[in-house]
């Protein structure tokens, strides 16, 4: 419980002390849902939100390519 805690904290403190429009779409939540996620499979929280956040940026990213394309179609 406490790994999820420090890394939602330096989650909260990293988005907190950005400066400008932020470019990391999908992190946060796949950083929450990677870091309880690998909390309960053995205790790696901190190396699940950082998957997490990796897909979560890799998925909002596709999912803005893919409105992107279908707009410019119509």
């Amino acid at each position: 419980m406490k790994a999820i805690a420090t890394g939602a904290m330096v989650a909260l403190l990293s988005v907190a002390c950005m400066h400008g429009p932020a470019e990391a779409k999908g992190c946060i939540k796949g950083a929450i849902i990677g870091g309880i996620a690998g909390h309960f499979a053995g205790h790696h929280g901190l190396l699940g939100a950082g998957a997490g956040c990796a897909v979560g940026h890799h998925y909002a990213n596709k999912h803005e390519r893919t409105n992107s394309t279908s707009s410019h179609e119509r």
